[in-house]
């Protein structure tokens, strides 16, 4: 498998959050053609066991692997926690992925050293972030994890500031009043399209973290290390969705701020 600069870079998702991920690389890498892979048809994964989210993970990389991809980003939060092996173990191009780089971002945004944590169900589970906190951070890092499983479908429905969200997220979010936190990570690619609504339930003492910007970043720095960075007028990035494309465009192109054209439907074997 032969890569050069004009090779795309591969990012997926179980939906439409890794779409936040997607505009940061291309917001900092505006030459770079990106192939996007959006598993629309079996999101959420938050809810699903790691056994059926390895399988998912493993059919997806290759899919993106055959496009000849220089680097895969994996931009969903639970794969990152529960299948990163799967995906590491199929892949000759490097992998990043957004976990260390949310704990990164968060280390480097808190002064008290006291972290919460909001994911999805899967996520929360595999403790994931509380190990990278301690990894990174050392062991007098506080954590405490939120799984909030509600937040993806109504961010999939575009209810980003609608009463029903606002409800539920001061329902989520009440319980984190009392560690007195002074940063919060949202371990959920979708999470970062309701941070105004977030950070009004939380109130501004609290910093709001996620993990696009800082992955943009690294992927910016290997890219550059191999001599595979691309500076293209204008790339062509495509989009693949296993289910509801033109739902895909109409709520996607708000996460990712920009139209896309190329939008296609895929059948995963």
């Amino acid at each position: 498998m032969h890569h050069d600069p004009s090779s795309p870079i591969g990012i997926f998702d179980s939906g439409l959050g890794g779409l936040t991920v997607a505009r940061a690389v291309m917001d900092l890498l505006p030459g770079e053609p990106i192939v996007y892979f959006g598993d629309t048809a079996r999101v959420p994964y938050g809810v699903k066991s790691p056994d059926t989210v390895a399988r998912y993970a493993a059919q997806i990389t290759r899919f993106l692997l055959a496009k000849n991809v220089k680097l895969l980003i994996v931009a969903c939060n639970t794969m990152a926690a529960v299948a990163l092996p799967a995906i590491t173990g199929l892949s000759p191009v490097p992998v990043l992925e957004v976990i260390d780089a949310g704990a990164e971002s968060a280390l480097a945004a808190t002064r008290s050293r006291r972290i919460g944590i909001i994911a999805t169900p899967s996520t929360i589970a595999s403790h994931a972030y509380e190990s990278a906190l301690a990894r990174l951070g050392g062991p007098d890092v506080y954590t405490v994890a939120k799984a909030c499983p509600l937040f993806v479908p109504l961010v999939e429905e575009g209810w980003l500031d609608h009463p029903a969200t606002r409800l539920v997220a001061v329902e989520y979010l009440a319980p984190l009043a009392a560690h007195n936190l002074d940063t919060l990570i949202l371990g959920c690619t979708h999470y970062p399209l309701l941070a105004p609504l977030l950070a009004e339930v939380v109130g501004p003492g609290i910093r709001l973290q996620d993990s696009a910007t800082a992955v943009a970043r690294r992927a910016a720095a290997i890219l550059d290390a191999k001599g595979l960075r691309n500076t293209a007028a204008a790339p062509a990035h495509s989009f693949h969705v296993t289910d509801l494309p033109h739902r895909f465009i109409a709520v996607g192109e708000r996460f990712l701020g920009r139209p896309m054209t190329d939008v296609r439907l895929e059948t995963l074997v």
